[in-house]
């Protein structure tokens, strides 16, 4: 399970500790499609656990001669990459929508990288968190692998479709960077922190923007130091 809970804001540990107390938890998250773990294809993750000898447990089960765990403790910035991901890649499906390039799928991916280290740092995550698996390895699979959702969704935006009719499409496929954009978008503006990928991707979403306006708005904002 990923992703921020609509309304509370809460991450999957939150709700599941809420739920069954105090229990042992971890997190596997990373750059996974399973359409390609299940075909053996190389794939590394991360397993995060408060306890790491709780993380070493997880890393143990699933290692494999395919399958690569890493372990880290800091249970909130991996949930919160994995969620944040999804937003960058329904921006990246955009870019393929409109008929952008590679030189603006790199942009958009490097400054959402800054953008994600950016907000999970200010909701209790370490910065170094999301140049890992779970931060930098994610973003990059979902934004440019055929199988994500976020990027179809995108990807259709793009081309001018409307969100209903996307989703009305997708019959019961999920796109779980729709849901994901609400809850990072409320959080940037609690917590003050600049996301201007994130706001233009909720106003595309949400509130009816043409994504060419979204990206001149992106592209024309006030120069700043990288």
């Amino acid at each position: 399970a990923k992703g921020i809970e609509v309304g509370t804001h809460r991450r999957p540990q939150e709700i599941g500790r809420e739920l069954l107390g105090p229990t042992a938890w971890a997190t596997l998250s990373g750059p996974s499609h399973a359409e390609e773990v299940a075909r053996g294809i190389p794939t590394a993750v991360v397993s995060a656990a408060d306890d790491e000898a709780v993380a070493r447990t997880v890393q143990a089960a699933f290692m494999g001669a395919f399958f690569r765990v890493y372990t880290a403790t800091d249970v909130v910035g991996v949930e919160l990459g994995g969620a944040l991901k999804n937003i960058f890649a329904v921006a990246a499906g955009i870019c393929d929508g409109m008929g952008f390039g590679d030189n603006s799928k790199a942009a958009l991916m490097t400054r959402g990288i800054a953008e994600m280290a950016r907000l999970g740092e200010a909701l209790g995550g370490c910065a170094q968190t999301f140049a890992g698996l779970s931060g930098v390895g994610d973003l990059i699979v979902t934004c440019i692998s055929r199988h994500s959702r976020n990027r179809h969704v995108g990807e259709e935006l793009g081309r001018g479709a409307t969100l209903p009719q996307i989703q009305k499409a997708m019959g019961l496929s999920v796109a779980e960077g729709v849901k994901t954009t609400l809850s990072a978008y409320e959080l940037a503006c609690q917590a003050g922190v600049s996301a201007p990928i994130i706001h233009e991707v909720h106003a595309a979403l949400y509130e009816g923007k043409d994504p060419r306006q979204a990206a001149r708005d992106l592209m024309t904002r006030a120069a700043k130091p990288e």
